[in-house]
């Protein structure tokens, strides 16, 4: 039943991802920042470290199915998303594993995951045409804002989801 309302918080904050903007003040939407919501992938990164065991991949699996329905939905070019997601996902789920993760090791991880998941789609983008922005204007205008905002979504959710995503797990391993 866990996994049923996993996927049911991932499609609300899939279609909340198209409104994320709409929240901002508008003294940071006129400016030059570009300010993306990866909020799909802030909730699958907290599935990884907290509801998946060391045989289960739940958050990678999750983190492919919503990223190619990202793709889907917000993009024009289908994998991006997907592939960005999945390396991401998948390699805090390895680093997750070897620390103890508390507040301050999901936000260091969640900043790694950030990084790793907007350099793979501004690379793919800038390697395929779509964007001309160069690595220096991309940092400062849309990496370090697109970090800052998720990670403050990353620390609000922090106390709804840990406990609870921990305590869905023993009862996924009871079953």
């Amino acid at each position: 039943m866990s996994r049923v309302y996993l996927v049911v918080i991932l499609f609300t904050l899939l279609a909340l991802e198209g409104v994320a903007l709409d929240f901002l003040p508008a003294i940071i939407i006129e400016s030059e920042t570009i300010i993306i919501s990866h909020w799909v992938f802030i909730f699958t990164f907290y599935i990884a470290l907290y509801y998946d065991t060391e045989n289960t991949y739940h958050g990678v699996i999750f983190a492919a199915i919503f990223g190619l329905l990202i793709d889907i939905v917000y993009t024009n070019i289908l994998g991006v998303y997907m592939f960005a997601y999945f390396v991401s996902i998948y390699l805090i789920f390895i680093m997750g594993r070897s620390i103890r993760v508390n507040l301050l090791g999901a936000i260091l991880l969640g900043i790694v995951g950030l990084t790793i998941v907007d350099f793979i789609i501004y690379f793919i983008y800038y390697f395929i045409g779509v964007t001309y922005i160069a690595i220096d204007d991309y940092a400062y205008y849309r990496l370090l804002p697109t970090i800052l905002a998720n990670i403050i979504f990353l620390i609000i959710l922090y106390p709804l989801l840990y406990k609870r995503l921990a305590r869905w797990q023993e009862r996924q391993l009871k079953l």
